[in-house]
């Protein structure tokens, strides 16, 4: 790996010129942790960093079907390495529930990055956290899964449907005290890998829609020590590959109603929930793995007579990583504060939890975007050998691609956006928090980002619905652009002051860079010394 990648082998937490910031700005007491946020860096930018790309080339998961006595068993083989390593990985999830907060548990998932070894903990995660909201009887379960003994997983996706999960067919019958599941799921993370999955049923006789769905907790194995599922096989990827993602087929399995059945789809929303500020988290660690790649290769790498990193072309292109990456990232733990004042709320949620929700779908959508631009710019900053597998920087733009994807693509986001602006009155608290903002610091571009929000809230207002749906997907940009700009300039640093002007006339003006920045690399230099 040393010979394959630049950022291997450095504390990603030490190259960090974001997060501390961020960390101090939402997190009370992190400083305690800031030991433990060491060793993580050193671990994802060290052994984390190579077992990812060894699994990505030569150690994907295998589907075993049978053992020795022909029983079918449904497992995956995993890399040694890999097995050890999702254990150790086991501390994000422990984060929420013993002693830290969800800012110390997205922290952890952010320098990890890797969207495989990641969504392996995000998806067991969520089942954590529907045990300890929703079914507490199941505590045992919940301690095994947060020891790194067992994985969970989120079972949601059926082939007709997609993220429309009011189109599920899946079936729940009760009997006795346990229920009965009939049919299959399409695409299910986690496959093979899974002890406890977390999985979307319509109950016999609920109502057609989303409404009608109910949550249930599905062991691997029944209460008889037998095989409850099936996983028909499993998918080939062409982004991530660590976490095996394959077909489950159900018949008669054995499961059990969590919470209240008519709340089902209320609790898969707030997993999704949970899983698109992952998701946000992961595009920016990625993002951040592919600038560190590409700050590293323009330090070292000479042409036309001078380092990379002198020219005022890459000079331009390494500022657009920061500016994203420092925007993208302040919006995201904007939207983990958010979630961590509001999870423990139940149906029927409070405005400060639908709140929330609108600062994630934000945050997940704006991110995903970002990520793969970023990637992508790094991979191009490589030049030729960028595109070639041989190195590190190929497989983070590759892995990349799927964050746009899971946990609903920006048309969904958008979708929900529009329904937590009005329908649930989120639009009132978002123009207060961030037009105070704006309004406070009232530098011309913090101008700027205040006309652009209250212009789109204010646009949307007036339109129909399928007017508004039409426009809703710029508006999601716009509204969280200019909340972006908002947010850095909240860090109060002379820095991120300079990013959020970058990204307010780069993003709501649509202007070139400015030229000043040229002359300051002060800006894009993140974790080394940077060139006169």
């Amino acid at each position: 790996m040393q010979h394959q990648s630049y950022a291997y082998g450095k504390n990603h937490w030490h190259l960090e010129a974001d997060l501390p910031l961020l960390l101090k700005r939402y997190w009370k007491g992190w400083e305690a942790h800031q030991a433990e946020l060491e060793s993580f860096g050193a671990l994802a930018g060290g052994e984390a960093y190579r077992i990812a790309d060894h699994v990505d080339k030569e150690a994907q998961p295998v589907l075993v079907m049978y053992d020795l006595e022909g029983n079918r068993v449904d497992r995956v083989r995993l890399s040694p390495a890999q097995e050890a390593l999702n254990q150790r990985l086991a501390a994000i999830n422990r984060a929420p529930y013993q002693g830290g907060s969800w800012h110390h548990h997205f922290a952890l998932g952010y320098l990890l990055a890797d969207p495989g070894l990641y969504c392996i903990q995000t998806i067991t995660g969520c089942v954590v956290y529907s045990i300890h909201k929703y079914a507490p009887q199941f505590a045992h379960w919940k301690a095994q899964l947060l020891s790194g003994q067992a994985f969970g997983a989120t079972w949601m996706t059926e082939v007709q449907g997609g993220s429309d999960l009011g189109a599920n067919r899946v079936r729940a019958v009760p009997e006795g005290g346990v229920w009965r599941l009939w049919g299959d799921k399409y695409f299910s993370s986690g496959a093979g890998l899974t002890d406890y999955a977390v999985v979307s049923a319509r109950p016999e006789g609920a109502p057609a829609g989303p409404k009608g769905i109910a949550l249930f907790l599905v062991p691997r194995l029944d209460s008889q020590g037998r095989l409850n599922y099936r996983v028909r096989r499993l998918k080939d990827k062409l982004a991530t590959r660590a976490v095996p993602s394959g077909e489950v087929d159900f018949d008669h399995s054995e499961a059990h109603l969590v919470g209240r059945a008519e709340e089902g789809i209320y609790y898969i929303l707030e997993t999704l929930t949970l899983s698109r500020l992952a998701n946000a988290c992961g595009a920016m660690g990625l993002a951040r793995k592919a600038q560190l790649e590409a700050l590293f290769r323009t330090q070292q790498r000479a042409a036309f007579g001078r380092p990379l990193n002198q020219h005022p072309l890459v000079r331009r292109d390494l500022t657009d990583l920061a500016v994203r990456i420092a925007g993208g990232l302040a919006l995201t733990f904007r939207a983990v504060a958010a979630w961590d004042e509001a999870w423990t709320e139940t149906p029927p949620y409070s405005p400060r939890y639908h709140y929330a929700r609108l600062l994630a779908h934000l945050a997940k959508a704006r991110t995903a975007e970002h990520g793969t631009y970023c990637t992508q710019l790094a991979m191009e900053l490589f030049g030729g050998v960028g595109f070639v597998e041989d190195f590190a920087i190929a497989r983070l733009a590759r892995e990349a691609l799927i964050t746009p994807i899971w946990e609903g693509p920006a048309n969904v986001q958008a979708l929900d956006t529009l329904e937590v602006l009005f329908r649930k009155g989120a639009a009132e608290p978002f123009l207060a928090e961030f037009g105070a903002r704006l309004e406070a610091v009232g530098s011309p571009e913090a101008r700027l980002a205040l006309a652009a929000l209250q212009g789109t809230l204010d646009g949307l207002q007036s339109l129909s619905l399928e007017e508004a749906q039409w426009q809703a997907k710029e508006a999601l940009r716009t509204l969280a652009d200019a909340a972006t700009v908002a947010l850095l300039y909240d860090l109060n640093s002379e820095r991120h002051a300079r990013l959020a002007a970058l990204y307010a006339r780069h993003f709501l003006a649509k202007e070139e860079y400015p030229a000043w920045a040229l002359r300051e690399p002060g800006l894009w230099s993140v974790g080394q010394k940077a060139p006169a």
